[in-house]
């Protein structure tokens, strides 16, 4: 396959973004996404329409030349997450952290360049470490100049029809895990807040002498202090951590989605001695204590561990594993999810630049506790949902192995495409 060399700045235009004055309101809370780093979720390559923030038409008046059309390539250049990328979806901003770069149609195929900046991440990490305009970054003219290699037009859409094939059936199998988790998190609601739980109608009301006034009886309020207890994770030492193997896969901060939920993403791996408390299995539930999103988006929240084949499971020091011999995981799961419990929660989380949440916390939240046999009633729902998230999460590993085996091969050219690279999900 032909390959031409090229700088990034012959194939489109680079622009770095710009954050509007925080004290300035009237820029806020309108219909453009914000695109922070911590917007982007590197599991997958993912399009970016729902940032966590968004601004206002008068910021689109007065920042037009800081607008990012429809099919940008989003690429973070500073700090420990360079190379964290996304595609907009929709006119959008970033802010100066990153390089947004749009390319001429005439000459690049957006997709396929996306996938080239992401299989040449590890080369630009090199270079931004001796740019001299400090360690970690790199800046507009530095990512402007740099050289790639692209084949012909025609051939540079194929390939990203391919590669993109492979993150569609992964925002797929996403949209039903969102689904799943939302029908058992109905299920709790339903049952365990508003009380209309099966046999309902004939349950006796009394009252609590508590915040939540009448609830079931036979139901009983209890601080989680009294129904489970936490184990910490432990700090593991650069030597004892490697990112492509070891004998224990480290459940860690990044193991977290946004406002909870378990995601396969930056994988680490631990050799060495582990406790025996500080085991995990599928079904054990932790919480994030420690947080670096200004948004508290991560931290206070659960993740529900699921399969993790062929690999013994331990946490590091940032995650709690919450234990109990009273209630079943499935609740306390849920019970950690509710809004509730987060509101109350993460504000107990202090800190400049990191936060950090003490595990005790967690434990002075006081919750209704049901009967014993709705407590298993409960579990037996979940018991189904889960297996069926685990199958999606199982599904999504794979693609993401397959795909990100394939990029380098197809985007330098070493492997010609075939009809059977994508396999029905």
């Amino acid at each position: 396959m032909k390959m031409e060399k090229v700088k990034i700045k012959n194939i489109g235009r680079v622009i770095t973004g710009k954050t509007p004055p925080t004290s300035k309101s009237e820029f806020f809370n309108g219909d453009y996404p914000f695109i922070t780093p911590s917007d982007i979720n590197d599991y997958k390559i993912r399009r970016i329409s729902l940032a966590e923030r968004k601004l206002s038409e008068k910021w689109r008046v007065k920042a037009s030349n800081y607008l990012l059309p429809n099919n940008t390539i989003c690429y973070v250049c500073i700090g420990s997450t360079v190379g964290k990328s996304c595609l907009t979806s929709g006119e959008s901003f970033s802010n100066q952290q990153i390089n947004a770069l749009v390319c001429d149609e005439t000459k690049a195929n957006y997709g396929f360049i996306f996938y080239l900046l992401k299989n040449k991440t590890n080369e630009i990490k090199r270079i931004t470490d001796s740019s001299g305009v400090g360690k970690g970054i790199i800046n507009k003219t530095s990512f402007e100049n740099l050289d790639i290699e692209i084949p012909g037009l025609p051939t540079q859409t194929r390939i990203a029809s391919v590669l993109s094939t492979y993150d569609d059936l992964i925002e797929v199998n996403e949209k039903r895990i969102k689904a799943l988790e939302e029908m058992a998190q109905r299920i709790y609601t339903e049952w365990f807040v508003k009380f209309k739980f099966p046999g309902h109608e004939k349950a006796r009301m009394v009252d609590s002498g508590t915040e939540y006034g009448l609830i079931p009886e036979g139901w009983e309020v209890k601080t989680l202090s009294e129904v489970m207890h936490f184990v910490r994770g432990r700090s593991y030492s650069s030597e004892q951590i490697s990112d492509t193997g070891g004998d224990y896969y480290i459940v860690n901060l990044k193991s977290f989605n946004r406002g909870g939920g378990f995601r396969f993403d930056g994988e680490k791996y631990y050799s060495g001695p582990v406790n025996d408390d500080q085991y995990l299995q599928q079904g054990d539930v932790v919480v994030a204590v420690t947080d670096m999103t200004n948004d508290r988006a991560v931290i206070a929240r659960p993740a529900r561990v699921p399969r993790i084949s062929s690999q013994r499971v331990t946490f590091s020091a940032d995650v709690v594993k919450m234990i109990s011999e009273k209630i079943p995981s499935s609740f306390i799961y849920y019970c950690l999810f509710d809004h509730r419990f987060t509101e109350a929660t993460k504000q107990k989380a202090n800190g400049a630049n990191v936060l950090h949440l003490k595990p005790a916390a967690i434990l002075e939240y006081r919750t209704v506790i049901p009967s014993i046999d709705m407590l298993n009633e409960f579990e037996k729902k979940c018991h189904g949902i889960f297996g069926m998230i685990d199958v999606c999460l199982e599904r999504n590993q794979a693609l993401a192995k397959t795909r990100d085996l394939l990029i380098p091969q197809l985007v330098t050219g070493k492997r010609e495409l075939k009809a059977d690279h994508v396999k029905s999900n």
